[in-house]
């Protein structure tokens, strides 16, 4: 998974202000995604571009450096709740993973053609590895991509402290190129053990969006993920507070006068 890296991070890797930091982010001198007030950046991606070694300081969410699965943090009716919400905002597809691709929910409002390849037994491991390698990819702010199916896919990430623990991602767009050619849906029946016009039948049944209206989803799903993030942290503040009185109730009172 990727290190992210705080502002303070780089500034003391480039020996600059804080304000310094802000206007190369800005511009896009730097590689970085601004959740909230505070901006994260890709520490490999910085130090491919700055020629040198980084070692982050550990997350402020767990002094230990590990970190919990988003479900540890919201409940599963929470995350649902987070995809079911993303499903109706866009009127698409959605679903919430972890950083692995690991579905944390069903997908919801799933377009006719994903319900079809879905169903079959090899699609779900190909699913995840397609998720997996959307997580992994360089580029933070979000932006529609082929999926290994041919449709539109976008993600955004929640996080925790400084770095993401699940990602919000959308998909079953039109790309303006469909439908796929004869050669694609072959590979595509092959990879998932059904005929070629089995794929054929359903290949009309995706989201066909217009690019303003993509161009709103893109902009507004960070907003989304960045909501999440602040789901995230009051809960974690919320825990440690209980933590903090449970650990008071636990200490033997000190009785004066008995």
């Amino acid at each position: 998974m990727t290190t992210f890296l705080t502002t303070q991070d780089v500034q003391a890797l480039l020996h600059v202000d804080k304000s310094t930091v802000y206007r190369m982010a800005d511009d896009g001198r730097l590689p970085g995604v601004k959740v909230g007030r505070q901006w994260r950046f890709p520490a490999d991606q910085i130090a491919d571009q700055l020629g040198i070694p980084t070692t982050p300081t550990p997350s402020s969410f767990d002094s230990s450096g590990s970190l919990p699965h988003l479900t540890d943090l919201l409940d599963d009716d929470a995350v649902r709740t987070i995809t079911e919400l993303l499903a109706d905002l866009y009127g698409v597809m959605a679903v919430v993973t972890d950083m692995d691709g690991n579905p944390l929910t069903p997908v919801v409002n799933p377009c006719g053609f994903y319900t079809a390849i879905a169903a079959q037994p090899a699609a779900s491991e190909l699913c995840i590895t397609e998720w997996r390698s959307f997580a992994r990819r360089p580029q933070m702010a979000p932006r529609f991509t082929p999926s290994h199916l041919g449709f539109h896919c976008a993600r955004t990430f929640a996080w925790a402290g400084y770095e993401p623990v699940g990602m919000l991602l959308i998909g079953g767009v039109t790309p303006a190129d469909w439908p796929p050619s004869p050669a694609f849906i072959s590979g595509l029946a092959d990879a998932i053990g059904v005929a070629d016009a089995d794929i054929e039948a359903v290949v009309d049944q995706t989201f066909d969006v217009p690019h303003e209206r993509q161009r709103w989803m893109l902009h507004t799903l960070p907003q989304v993920g960045d909501l999440v993030t602040q789901l995230l942290t009051a809960q974690r503040r919320l825990v440690s507070k209980l933590d903090a009185i449970a650990d008071l109730l636990r200490q033997p009172q000190n009785r004066t006068g008995s």
